[in-house]
């Protein structure tokens, strides 16, 4: 089969074309934006890309053009497939019938984690001796690449509830059909899709709906909208979980619970009887509530409590998720993806309880929800937990950030060039600074780490 994917340089439709090809299809495809790594990841995989959406490609005749959720009604190869009557489908449909169908899908959604999630049960079913296969919206350090076939039964998939194509409006994850299902946490987002919280919550329970009786679903206990939702109806067994602050705390307030213990060390209880420790260096309750899940899934798909722990306490994380890109005249630079206010604030609680110094935030708002400004009145609060604040103001932004944030710790900027520049004469020896952007924020990655060992 010669599949033609349509937009296949975003990290979810390169990793269909990844997995695509190691399962033997011929895979070509198409995208505006062809540049590394991806451009890299797909020519080493043998995939053939071509620049832009040119009606041309149509002459190429695969047996079906995965379309990509990029695409949309108007652009002239989409009209043409559509006049023609040509074959197609969305991506999440083609993974799921030619790859997910005979496989036990364990299925990690919510609003916050799932890509750490995923990359940990990935990482957790490979420690055991498992080869399984995974999809990841981002690069674990524990693998090579974003995604692979697998050869186990067991498949591992970020299950987004974004939308799945311009003729699918439907969430993502309603293709997969999990045997395993994780839920981190629901809030709203995705104010471009979604008009409010309970247009999400419908599209979680229609996955509650299609989860099988046999299966198992895996939920924060802390999180009064999945309360909410599981009152909607769950014909499939649950387990319920936690993170507390301390051992005092955990006791059976939930099935399973995990806290710090002395020395840092990660310790795992079920109804309040201590099952285990190991390692985790990963700063943040929200890392701990990841793994929990995490390892609650994969023990209740089979793996030892032990091997679920080896894999916790071997796991090296995911890049752009407190990456500690290095340490720049005294100076750490950590990279984050967060962009909602409730990930801005749990990540820096998180970088606060390892930063020795000042915690400088860095943010750009980026992501359709934060443009429309749907969650502004919430940032200010979401940035307390910093000692200096600055925020890029894009011209996409269609709200201006002195309306909500103000005072003397914090800087509007509308230029990268001039937070670097700020930033590097602000930051001292021993401060930590966070950026945090789901994008590229104009390479200020690379320039501020540049300028702060410049000096």
């Amino acid at each position: 089969m010669h599949v033609h994917i349509l937009g296949i340089c975003g990290t979810f439709m390169g990793g269909i074309a990844a997995i695509a090809r190691e399962a033997g299809y011929k895979v070509t495809g198409s995208d505006r934006a062809v540049y590394p790594p991806m451009s890299d990841q797909l020519r080493d995989l043998g995939v053939d890309v071509i620049e832009g959406f040119d009606v041309d490609q149509l002459d190429l005749n695969p047996d079906v053009f995965v379309i990509g959720n990029v695409m949309s009604r108007g652009m002239p190869v989409i009209e043409e497939i559509l006049n023609r009557k040509l074959p197609f489908c969305s991506g999440p449909a083609w993974l799921y019938e030619h790859i997910l169908k005979d496989r036990h899908v364990i299925a990690v959604s919510g609003t916050h984690g799932k890509t750490t999630t995923t990359s940990i049960a990935t990482w957790i079913l490979e420690h055991a001796g498992a080869d399984p296969g995974y999809l990841v919206g981002g690069v674990p350090a524990n693998f090579d690449v974003s995604a692979r076939l697998g050869s186990d039964p067991y498949f591992v998939i970020e299950a987004d509830e974004y939308d799945t194509a311009f003729f699918d409006k439907q969430a993502k994850f309603l293709n997969y059909r999990p045997t395993s299902l994780i839920i981190n946490n629901i809030e709203f987002d995705h104010a471009d899709i979604y008009k409010d919280l309970d247009a999400i919550q419908w599209q979680f329970h229609q996955l509650l709906r299609m989860l099988p009786g046999d299966g198992h679903l895996v939920a924060n206990a802390n999180d009064s909208n999945i309360d909410e939702l599981l009152e909607r109806g769950c014909w499939t067994p649950v387990s319920r979980f936690t993170a507390s602050p301390d051992a005092g705390a955990a006791i059976n307030t939930s099935e399973w619970t995990a806290c710090r213990g002395e020395g840092g060390q990660l310790q795992i209880y079920h109804a309040g009887e201590l099952q285990g420790e190991c390692v985790w260096p990963h700063p943040g309750d929200y890392n701990i509530e990841n793994a929990l899940a995490a390892l609650v899934t994969c023990h209740q798909a089979g793996i030892s409590l032990e091997d679920c722990l080896g894999g916790l306490g071997t796991y090296r994380g995911v890049k752009r998720r407190m990456e500690l890109l290095g340490e720049f005249s005294g100076v750490r630079v950590y990279d984050d993806f967060a962009h909602h206010p409730t990930a801005i604030k749990r990540c820096l609680d998180g970088a606060r309880s390892i930063c020795d110094g000042r915690l400088l935030a860095v943010l750009e708002p980026r992501s359709n929800t934060m443009k429309l400004g749907v969650h502004k009145d919430a940032l200010a609060d979401a940035l307390t937990p910093a000692d200096a604040v600055w925020a890029y103001q894009s011209d996409e932004l269609g709200w201006q950030l002195g309306d909500v944030l103000d005072g003397a710790d914090v800087t509007i900027a509308s230029s990268v060039e001039d937070i670097v520049s700020a930033v590097t004469t602000a930051a001292e020896p021993g401060d930590s600074v966070v950026v945090m952007s789901n994008g590229g924020f104009g390479g200020i990655y690379g320039l501020l780490c540049k300028a702060l060992e410049d000096g």
